[in-house]
């Protein structure tokens, strides 16, 4: 088949019955961890309520939550491993810790309860990284949650060894010694987000009514129904600065992504809108709400920009502006946020908002695609395949494109590269490799790619139909012949891996 015709240069024309969707994967799993009977260290009080506590809420508003309560690090490494596969499938995962942290030459890690460490190398090979925990949940498809609610006293006192560091790695100590008042500042992912119960340098309280500030901040506001999730950290970051007096302030790092998320659900009254246009997801947001975006955009909040745009971009409401959704962009843009240049890059290819400017667009996409965004990168692939917006057709540099796409988990690019692969267009890779992008862009989440190995199979040579049998086989969804043939048991196989079962 032509290379053409594979790709996804128009959606995708079959669709799965609602009826063949039930009994899919959880959408949101949740890994809560509680740290309090420490063995040499200093115990904490309310870290397990916590846990508990912070468990049963998720429950009760639609997690599939796994609970730790006062783990080893054997125990701790054992759960985050099983958490990791499960959250493949989810559209978000979010770990929750209470218990010690602390900041080792500007890394955080966490520690569980057999830990002796007597000198930060000791922290480093008896605890768990932050690193390790965005690790965890690094392949959910949507939306990536790590809550640390740590660091609530110097849990090493003054005995950590700061020299043993600076020996052993040959850099500076100055900020190993400030992890014993807080946990350092975080750099995530897009798309992921880390939120500390206390900012860098201080330290997070432990609380005297059961709870933690922090803790008891967090459930109330994530189970209200209707507030979106950027706004629910900065209620609870309201909320405990008000309770502590200003002695701790939560921080959150990282960037989400720029559809609207309601942990306890849509607004109440609304239909779950979480899988429509960003225009329309957003349009729904109550007006109180919309004046807090309003707010967090003034204190340069990209995400509220984009969110303020995506309302203005709905011709269906009452709102609609597309010259002041320009303005919201451009403002994003200004900040360095990739979804931002991207949709602007849009408005700018289509004239909505603005005057047709293909130089600008393609400026834009190309923007977009240095910062790793990855719908930038597969956009721009098709661009340079087809030619568009003044280039000419280059496809090694759309194939180049499709790679890197295909490599940041973007799940079209995946089935593309796979599809490239197939025709013997990329050497040095061959069937092995062609199946190992299928399978990842099942994971991923697409329906289009499931729907077409679901009922198209044969598009894909034999070799390749039998590598996707053997890569379902060692991940135990698939026990059957390797023989190619997408029969029965490989469809069951192949929609298992995807999340459904």
């Amino acid at each position: 088949m032509s290379l053409v015709a594979r790709l996804f240069l128009l959606p995708a024309v079959l669709v799965l019955s609602a009826a063949s969707l039930v009994a899919a994967s959880p959408e949101r799993v949740a890994l809560v961890i509680g740290m309090g009977a420490y063995e040499t260290i200093s115990p904490l009080a309310n870290t397990r309520n916590d846990a508990q506590d912070i468990a049963e809420t998720l429950e009760e508003i639609g997690f599939d939550v796994t609970l730790g309560i006062d783990l080893s690090l054997t125990e701790l490494r054992s759960v985050m491993k099983d958490f990791s596969f499960r959250s493949e499938t989810a559209d978000l995962a979010l770990i929750y810790f209470a218990g010690h942290g602390i900041e080792v030459q500007g890394e955080n890690f966490l520690i569980p309860v057999d830990a002796r460490p007597a000198s930060n190398i000791d922290v480093q090979r008896q605890s768990v990284s932050l690193k390790d925990m965005l690790e965890v949940v690094e392949r959910a498809r949507v939306m990536r949650i790590v809550i640390l609610d740590s660091c609530r006293d110097n849990p090493l006192g003054g005995s950590i060894d700061t020299a043993a560091v600076s020996q052993s790695t040959g850099q500076a100590t100055d900020q190993a010694t400030r992890g014993v008042g807080g946990l350092a500042p975080a750099n995530p992912d897009r798309g992921t987000l880390v939120a500390f119960a206390a900012k860098d340098g201080q330290v997070a309280l432990d609380g005297t009514r059961g709870n933690s500030p922090y803790a008891r901040a967090l459930m109330e506001k994530m189970a209200k129904p209707g507030l979106e999730i950027s706004l629910m950290f900065r209620q609870v970051r309201d909320a405990v600065l008000e309770e502590t007096q200003n002695l701790q302030e939560p921080y959150t790092y990282g960037s989400l992504t720029g559809k609207p998320f309601y942990l306890s659900g849509a607004p109440q009254g609304e239909p779950d809108i979480s899988a429509a246009e960003p225009s329309t997801s957003w349009s729904k947001l109550r007006p109180d709400q919309e004046s807090q975006l309003l707010a967090l955009a003034n204190l340069g909040d990209t995400r509220s920009m984009l969110g303020l745009a995506y309302i203005r971009l709905n011709p269906e409401d009452s709102r609609f502006d597309p010259v002041q959704a320009v303005s919201f962009l451009e403002r994003a843009v200004e900040r360095g946020s990739p979804e931002a240049q991207m949709e602007l890059a849009k408005l700018y290819e289509q004239g909505i908002g603005v005057e047709v400017d293909e130089k600008r667009a393609l400026e834009l996409y190309e923007a977009a695609a240095d910062q790793g965004f990855a719908d930038a990168i597969n956009d721009l692939g098709f661009l340079h395949y087809q030619g568009g917006l003044g280039l000419r057709p280059n496809p090694d540099k759309a194939l180049e494109l499709f790679e890197r796409a295909a490599d940041l988990r973007h799940p079209e690019a995946q089935f593309n590269y796979a599809a490239l692969i197939d025709d013997g267009l990329i050497p040095d890779k061959g069937p092995k490799e062609a199946a190992a992008y299928l399978y990842a862009a099942l994971r991923s989440g697409s329906q289009d790619v499931l729907n077409l190995l679901l009922e198209r199979p044969t598009m894909f040579a034999e070799e390749t139909r039998r590598e996707l049998q053997l890569q379902l086989q060692a991940f135990n969804f698939y026990s059957g012949s390797i023989d190619g043939d997408i029969g029965p048991g490989t469809k069951r196989g192949i929609r298992a891996a995807y999340g459904l079962e």
